[in-house]
């Protein structure tokens, strides 16, 4: 169970003085789910056939559609960074803002916003183009921040590989227990690595760009920190995510 008064609370406070990157983005994927044509809030949009039509044209006009970016279109190109503030459901979306909550405030504390900000949208980018390449005849839509997010999550097993994280596992039957942050990430990115090796390029979750993204980012906090050393802080994760 998720303690959302409490996050709520904390992201007003943290809105003030803190990580302003994170809870920025968070703001602009929820504010643009809601008037998307995905949420289903607004009746501009229609019912039925009329706005499964609108969904359709808006993944397609501001997701990652690999066919035409592998294809060198200039209208492409931008794709991997819209992409990542389109969700393709509430729970998609949630899920997605969760990982971001929990893991990137501590990130951009330690990277700075400025930088903080480029390295999210860097691994995004990079991400999604990585999964277009490896899919180059794929004319699938693909959207979502979880490229970004898995990179984030790639950054803090290097900068907070000791933080305690509180989860919760469905096969031990949702019981809160305490892990250290590097045996939690490993094995979520072992997860991604199995699902990517047999996942194809059709409807679904892209577990490569999941890869791609945690790949980058741990790399890139390792380039840059290893000299400085990483941060011993905790944090606890009342929650889980996919």
């Amino acid at each position: 169970m998720i303690d959302w008064r409490g996050a709520a609370l904390g992201a007003w406070r943290g809105a003030r003085s803190g990580p302003t990157v994170t809870y920025g983005i968070i703001a602009a994927c929820v504010l643009l789910f809601a008037v998307s044509p995905v949420a289903g809030l607004s009746p501009a949009y229609g019912t039925g056939d009329t706005l499964l039509a609108a969904q359709g044209a808006y993944f397609q006009r501001w997701g990652v559609v690999p066919a035409e970016l592998t294809a060198g279109r200039p209208s492409a190109l931008l794709t991997p960074l819209t992409a990542l503030f389109v969700h393709g459901s509430w729970l998609h979306l949630l899920g997605n803002m969760l990982f971001l909550y929990v893991f990137g405030a501590m990130a951009e504390e330690r990277m700075g916003a400025a930088e903080y900000g480029l390295f999210y949208l860097g691994c995004g980018y990079l991400a999604l183009l990585g999964y277009a390449v490896a899919h180059a005849d794929s004319e699938q839509t693909l959207v979502g921040a979880s490229g970004a997010i898995s990179g984030v999550l790639g950054a803090f097993l290097y900068l907070f590989p000791r933080s305690r994280v509180t989860s919760l596992f469905p096969f031990l039957f949702f019981l809160p227990l305490r892990f250290p942050a590097w045996i939690v990430l490993i094995f979520w990115f072992v997860l991604q690595w199995l699902a990517a090796r047999s996942a194809g390029a059709g409807p679904g979750v892209a577990y490569l760009a999941h890869v791609i993204g945690f790949a980058l980012g741990f790399l890139y906090a390792w380039a840059r920190y290893r000299r400085k050393g990483g941060a011993r802080e905790a944090i606890r994760w009342k929650g889980g995510g996919g």
